[in-house]
């Protein structure tokens, strides 16, 4: 008779993964204000145009294209944790440029896009590797739990954050961004608080031939490619994201120019919407279990990313409410599936090339961001608003066909530790140093 396995510790007695957890909590909670504040100072206080808004997006996520394989690289040679202490330290300086510029009447649109390219390259190194440091703080098996809990929270931040930030705006215009450089501060005091160390890599044998520059740069890359369900996932969330970041860039257009919706209510219906992300982490354990760990990820993104198309619907007066019942769906869909691809890629891929994975990933699936804005923006002006987020709802619901003509079809949950397909590959020669 086998002996039971020990179950994990309850990650509610981790007191270093609460601390990261509650950082993160308050800084994901001020992202969500500024994803209002920063577009209403935009479009109301600088009278932005609809093409300015969307090349606004796109700055803020440019640098997902630009650096984010590189930044993989860096992110698996030093430390994490001290990485993402001097990305929220950063964040919090250049996020506090804003309501000081508006104090003396300063403010411009170009500062606005400097904030936003200058932010988005720090949150590319801070997001790397705070992807690949929570494996290593927890251990792989409480994986499912940490991104559950995580994922739960980001999501409360998306309720209540947006309808702040509107209440912000209302009373502070350009100071309501103030709530974002105050959560990086808070973040950044969370993390130097934890008392768990990295550990060392391991040198490499004199013997040992160093790959070269291009090899490790392309590992994260060269692995996706070689895994089947991986390589779905990847184009999958990057057609999601292209369709999305149009969605994105014109919400706020939407109901302010189009629907007439005060600024101060706009966070109050993105509020509500995001609701939907608030369940979606609480059932996702159930469903999970329900539906199955490979099911669940191709059923959430058509199941309920499908609810997305009554967005467009919305008009004036009771009609208003069909923007959150969409992003209800939307919202839910997205928790549901990145819970799920999330916890599977980082179960799958060695722990001392994590870094170059998340970034990898990134570089695909966040790379079509600002190409979705750009074109967000240039769709609006010349096809209307509305029309335009008729064509980036219904391409974000379609992205799902990409992981439903995966292996993921004929699945119901994923094997531990292997990716269907061709099995018998050799590993990709990354040349990688061993961690201690």
């Amino acid at each position: 008779m086998t002996a039971r396995q020990p179950r994990p510790p309850s990650l509610w007695r981790h007191r270093d993964f609460l601390l990261l957890w509650g950082g993160q909590s308050v800084s994901e909670l001020g992202s969500a204000v500024s994803i209002v504040a920063f577009p209403l100072v935009a479009v109301v206080l600088l009278h932005a145009s609809t093409f300015q808004v969307g090349l606004l997006s796109a700055a803020e996520t440019v640098p997902f294209l630009l650096i984010a394989l590189p930044a993989g690289l860096v992110v698996d040679r030093i430390a994490k944790r001290r990485l993402m202490i001097a990305c929220d330290i950063g964040r919090m300086l250049i996020m506090g440029s804003v309501p000081v510029a508006a104090a003396f009447r300063a403010l411009t649109l170009g500062q606005l896009f400097a904030v936003a390219l200058l932010t988005g390259i720090l949150t590319v190194f801070f997001d790397v590797a705070y992807q690949s440091y929570v494996p290593g703080l927890i251990g792989r098996a409480e994986l499912p739990d940490g991104n559950g809990k995580l994922g739960a929270t980001q999501s409360f931040a998306q309720v209540a954050g947006p309808g702040l930030g509107g209440a912000l705006y209302g009373f502070l215009k350009a100071g309501a961004v103030t709530a974002d450089a105050v959560s990086y501060a808070v973040s950044s005091a969370a993390m130097l608080a934890i008392r768990a160390r990295e550990p060392r890599r391991a040198s490499r044998p004199a013997a040992q031939l160093a790959p070269s520059l291009r090899t490790e740069l392309l590992a994260g890359l060269v692995f996706i490619f070689r895994q089947p369900i991986l390589r779905k996932i990847a184009a999958c969330t990057a057609t999601a994201n292209l369709f999305g970041s149009m969605v994105s860039a014109l919400g706020v257009l939407f109901m302010i120019r189009v629907l007439h919706v005060r600024p101060q209510f706009t966070g109050l219906l993105l509020a509500a919407g995001s609701l939907g992300g608030v369940a979606g982490g609480i059932a996702s354990g159930a469903l999970t279990r329900l539906i199955g760990s490979a099911r669940i990820i191709w059923v959430s993104i058509l199941g309920f990313g499908v609810v997305g198309l009554l967005v467009p619907l919305a008009e004036p007066g009771w009609r208003l409410a069909l923007i959150s019942i969409g992003l209800f769906g939307s919202t839910a869909n997205v928790v549901l599936y990145n819970i799920a691809q999330l916890s599977y890629r980082q179960l799958i891929c060695p722990p001392e090339m994590l870094g170059r994975l998340n970034a990898a990933i990134r570089w695909i699936v966040w790379g079509t961001l600002p190409l979705g804005g750009v074109i967000g923006g240039a769709l609006g002006s010349t096809f209307g608003i509305r029309a335009t987020l008729w064509i980036g709802m219904t391409g974000t619901w379609l992205a799902g066909l990409w992981v439903l003509a995966s292996p993921l079809r004929t699945m119901r949950d994923i094997p531990a530790g292997r990716d269907p397909g061709p099995a018998d590959a050799p590993p990709p020669a990354t040349g990688l140093l061993e961690t201690t």
